[in-house]
Parts: C-alpha cells; sequence; structure tokens
C-alpha cells in the first residue's frame, strides 16, 4: 500500500479550514459555555477524583454544553470556533477540575490531527463523521514508548504491541495512534491512523492510578493482531513545518492548562481566607484576609499568575495566525512559535507548581483537611507537569537566544 501527502490543495480543499481569528462575540460565548461547564465539574470534583472512574459522566457534560465539536468547521457539522477560544476554554474547566481539562486539551489535538496529517481531500469526510457522532479523541502516541508493530497485512496493517499513557483512550469514541511501518513499500514511514475504541484486539489495562490527573482517561493500551485498514489512516508524520504544528499546538494547551489550575488555586484560597474570621494571634489585623503578610504572598501569586495568562494571551492568537498560513509556513515561523510556546511552558509550569504550593501558606493547616479538596491543584499540576522536563525547555528557550539553536522536531519540541 502506498501513501502519498499533498502540501497544498486536493480538488481544492484548504489544507488549514482555520482562518482568521476568533472575535470578541465568539470568545465570550464560549467563555460563558465552559465557565457553567467547570461550575458544574466543581460541584462534586474531589468526590470524582477520589472514586477514580472512567469519566464517562463528564464526557456527556462536555457533549451537552457543545464542547466536543468546538473547532470542527460549521459547515461541517460544528461550532466553527478558532484555538484560541478552544485555550481558553481549556483554561477554565482547569480552574476546576484539571483532569477534564487534559482530557479536552487532548481531544482538541487529537481531533485537529485530522488537519495536521490528513490528506485535505479526506478532511471534511472525517470531521463530519466525527461531529456527527460527537466523536471523543483518545491517544496512544507516546513517543517515548515505541513498543508498537504496525506490518503489511494485504491491503492495510496489523498492529501488535503495548503503549502507556494514552490520555482519552479509555473513554475516547476513537484513538489516533502512531506507528512506524515494518516492512513492505512504507517501510520506515510513521503513519497516523484512527481506530475506534472498540476494534478487536485493542485491549484497554485501566491502569491508569496516579497521584493527579487521575479523570484523565490516560491509562495503558495493549494491541493484539489489529487489523489497520486503509481507510483508518489518516496521513504521515512527518518533518513538514505545518503538520509539525500539533506540538507547539499541545505545548500551548498545557500553558493555558497549568495557567487554569493555578488560577484556581487561587480562587480557592481566596475563598477559604475570607470565609476564616478571625487572625493569627500575633497579628493586629482583625482577620486573615485584612493582615498584609497574607496580602503580600496572595499579592505575588496573582501578579505572576497575570503575568502568564498576558503571555498566553498573545501566543494564543499567534497559534491562529501561524494554522492559517497552512502549507506556506516555514520551518523558521514554526520554530520561532515553538520558542515563544516553550517560554510559557516554563513560567507556567514553575508559576503553576508554586501557586498550587504556596497557597496552603496563606490558607493554614485546617485547609490541609480532606474535606477541603485544595491539595486537588497541586496534585494535578505536580503530575501532568512531569510530562516533559521542564528544564529541557529552558536549554532549548536558552540555546535558541545565546546561539540561534533550534531543537530537532519531535513531538516533545
Amino acid at each position: 500500500m502506498s501513501l502519498t501527502i499533498n502540501d497544498t490543495t486536493t480538488a481544492g480543499a484548504p489544507r488549514s479550514p482555520w482562518q482568521g481569528n476568533a472575535n470578541d462575540e465568539e470568545l465570550t460565548h464560549w467563555q460563558q459555555v465552559a465557565q457553567q461547564a467547570a461550575d458544574e465539574l466543581a460541584a462534586d470534583a474531589l468526590q470524582r477524583d477520589r472514586a477514580n472512574k472512567d469519566p464517562f459522566q463528564e464526557v456527556e457534560l462536555l457533549r451537552k454544553h457543545n464542547l466536543i465539536n468546538l473547532l470542527v468547521p460549521n459547515e461541517l457539522g460544528g461550532e466553527g470556533a478558532h484555538w484560541e477560544t478552544a485555550l481558553h476554554v481549556i483554561r477554565i474547566l482547569a480552574t476546576t477540575d484539571g483532569s477534564i481539562a487534559q482530557l479536552v486539551a487532548y481531544h482538541y489535538i487529537n481531533q485537529g490531527s485530522i488537519v495536521f496529517y490528513g490528506e485535505p481531500a479526506a478532511q471534511a469526510d472525517w470531521f463530519r463523521r466525527s461531529a456527527q457522532g460527537q466523536w471523543v479523541w483518545g491517544d496512544s502516541v507516546n513517543p517515548v514508548d515505541p513498543t508498537l508493530e504496525l506490518v503489511p497485512d494485504g491491503d492495510g496493517y496489523r498492529l501488535n504491541g503495548f503503549k502507556r499513557f494514552s490520555t482519552g483512550s479509555s473513554v475516547g469514541d476513537v484513538i489516533i495512534i502512531n506507528a512506524a511501518v515494518n516492512g513492505g513499500t512504507n517501510d520506515g514511514r510513521i503513519l497516523a491512523f484512527v481506530l475506534e475504541r472498540g476494534r478487536a484486539g485493542l485491549e484497554l489495562q485501566g491502569d491508569w492510578d496516579f497521584l493527579g490527573q487521575r479523570l484523565s482517561a490516560s491509562g495503558s493500551v495493549r494491541y493484539n493482531d489489529v487489523s489497520v485498514h486503509p481507510e483508518d489512516i489518516l496521513g504521515e508524520v512527518s518533518d513538514e513545518p505545518f503538520s509539525t504544528l500539533v506540538t507547539p499546538g499541545i505545548q500551548l494547551a498545557f500553558g493555558n492548562f497549568y495557567l487554569g489550575v493555578a488560577q484556581g488555586a487561587l480562587a480557592k484560597g481566596r475563598e477559604i481566607l475570607r470565609g476564616r474570621t478571625n487572625s493569627w494571634f500575633l497579628s493586629s489585623a482583625e482577620s486573615y484576609a485584612q493582615d498584609p503578610i497574607f496580602q503580600r504572598t496572595v499579592g505575588e501569586l496573582v501578579a505572576r499568575t497575570a503575568s502568564v495568562e498576558a503571555l498566553a494571551g498573545v501566543l494564543n492568537r499567534k497559534f491562529d495566525d501561524a494554522l492559517a498560513k497552512g502549507p506556506t509556513i516555514t520551518a523558521e515561523e514554526r520554530a520561532e512559535l515553538a520558542i515563544l510556546i516553550a517560554q510559557l511552558k516554563v513560567v507556567s509550569t514553575e508559576v503553576g507548581l508554586d501557586v498550587a504550593h504556596r497557597i496552603f501558606e496563606v490558607t493554614g493547616s485546617s485547609s490541609t483537611s480532606n474535606t477541603v479538596g485544595l491539595d486537588l491543584f497541586w496534585r494535578n499540576i505536580r503530575t501532568h507537569s512531569l510530562h516533559d522536563p521542564v528544564d529541557y525547555k529552558k536549554i532549548e528557550v536558552g540555546a535558541n537566544y545565546l546561539l540561534g539553536e533550534v531543537q530537532p522536531i519531535s513531538l516533545y519540541t
């Protein structure tokens, strides 16, 4: 079976359906919708986290609020929103439920692979079917766990192996998978393909049991002689600049996710602090919220979080600008965007972790009670921020600033 990738258009279909920028009306509407969903998630976030069940209920909530098809073009059955809007949605959901924010972030980037990897002429069919079924897209692409074997079998392939950290796989209607072909005319090429969760031979391991992000459905998947048909294949995973925007895209989603966690921790901390009517016995203030010591700490954390928000706002819009260029985007433009997003990754990680940790300094020992749930913010960002070492992002930024170096293309850079 041979495979070709068209870098411009096929039968008049544009490479990228995402054009222009979100206007105020779009942003305001979907921010309100996301806040409604976040408020519903907040009602029992701690209880659901402790139950550690696959988030089928939460997926239905996302469907109810029309967030699943947010990035699908209007003419193909979706909401026709921009990535800036989607990144705001991720951030807002993260203020109350980091697990579901991660699930949504990965869904958007996985569904977006229709564009990043797919033939222009095939995009409409993929988007239309996804929109009609309100498909949630999980993934099984962890690049540091390359244990999959994809071998030719007739006009398709046969898949075997094991893949950890497959976010969304246990609740996704479909799972996007990357694997290198072993043998045949496409030997050595990495293909992106999509399988339904119930495909014969696809076994969900249900082994996600970690400190945080407990409802991100990120367990392992085993593949036992799974048939991969020609119609399952999106396209090739290559170094073409537009296609590789998938990596800055997910890293940008991480930055917004971490920002949302910080904002959520601050909001929860403020609620706790303002609810305390007394004060520390050595303080002359009437309440903890009026104490300059606590005001100073909160003020520092709020200011640092605001600076991350400002950077994220600029880059969220820049990402839409990059996508609108389609196949005309250059490697240099892609690299410049990736460096800016790496900067966001560094500061959002460190500020998010610091806020989620130091908020306890102003809320006191009573806020560590298991009934409060303030620890949920720290556990979630501590877990996910280990996705790829932030020190390597610092090196990426530093090497570029000092020497103009650019890291090799990967699913992390």
